[in-house]
């Protein structure tokens, strides 16, 4: 809140932002929203109950095994199939998806075309869908009396059941996530860069290799990660897709849930765990890409 000794100064006009010191400038932002200590400690008691509690639950259970007894839960020959199917299909998933993201991301920016809205708001589908129905209907296309799977199986390609139905369930849901990341980076591209570098000489496809993939590669980096992270945790709609089929189409979230089911809850939390500590070394790298892209922007301003 601006003082009422600077307003005197100015006749009660609101002092523009320029004339304002940098530091007050930043202790006035700061203050935008009253009550700092009260809505701070509202945030970390939320987050405490909703995410840091039954996350720690996780690791306090599992610290109660020996680390032989961790070892042979997590090391275990279906466990350890298990991560290869959910952590193999789930990269190419992520990659496939940051090629045909990439794509759609520039359609949808840099054409005017009919329809257009009704395509951009298809890539957010993914999210609104449960992903139970996703799984469904993603059978229902691929199995082999399906739609697809029909003409597909005679041709010696196995979609559902099999490790590709998982890649197509997998790259169904991680596409939003590379193309919601990288839209606002390209519809921000200086489009004079590209200008320059066309009336220098250069062709359309040394202009897009040279100036616009290393300005997009943070973006598109950021938005691989956050696809590859959101396939490892899967579950709603792979499970139908997959055929769940021991030692070679089951993922790590189904055998987590047989474990429960059979109550053996011990190699369940040590396996979770092991997700976990997954899941925060890709939220780390996904924060460092953030990190990358913002101070590249602000280079480029």
């Amino acid at each position: 809140m601006i003082s009422n000794t600077s307003r005197e100064d100015t006749g009660d006009r609101p002092i523009p932002p320029t004339s304002v010191p940098k530091r007050r400038r930043e202790r006035i932002n700061r203050r935008v929203i009253p009550g700092f200590g009260l809505t701070m400690g509202f945030t970390l008691t939320y987050l405490t109950l909703l995410v840091l509690i039954p996350l720690s639950a996780v690791f306090i259970r599992t610290s109660g095994m020996g680390w032989d007894d961790f070892w042979k839960a997590i090391s275990s020959p279906q466990v350890v199939s298990a991560y290869k199917v959910t952590f193999g299909v789930s990269f190419y998933a992520a990659l496939t998806n940051a090629f045909f993201g990439f794509i759609v991301a520039w359609v949808l920016t840099r054409y005017q075309f009919p329809g257009r809205k009704l395509v951009d708001a298809l890539v957010d589908l993914p999210f609104a869908l449960p992903t139970a129905v996703a799984g469904i209907a993603l059978t229902a296309l691929y199995a082999p009396n399906g739609w697809l799977g029909q003409f597909l199986y005679p041709l010696g390609l196995e979609t559902a059941y099999s490790t590709t139905g998982i890649f197509i369930a997998l790259t169904f849901i991680g596409l939003p996530f590379v193309v919601r990341t990288l839209q606002p980076v390209i519809e921000v591209f200086d489009r004079e860069v590209e200008e320059a570098g066309a009336s220098l000489g250069a062709s359309r496809l040394r202009v897009f290799f040279t100036i616009i993939v290393p300005a997009l590669i943070p973006a598109m980096l950021t938005g691989f990660a956050l696809a590859f992270a959101r396939a490892i945790g899967e579950y709603g709609s792979v499970i139908f897709i997959s055929g769940n089929q021991p030692m070679k189409t089951e993922i790590v979230p189904l055998v987590i849930v047989k474990f429960l089911e059979n109550y053996n809850y011990p190699q369940a939390t040590a396996v979770a765990c092991v997700m976990l500590i997954a899941s925060f070394v890709l939220l780390l790298i996904v924060n460092i890409l953030q990190r990358w892209t913002e101070s590249i922007g602000q280079a480029r301003s």
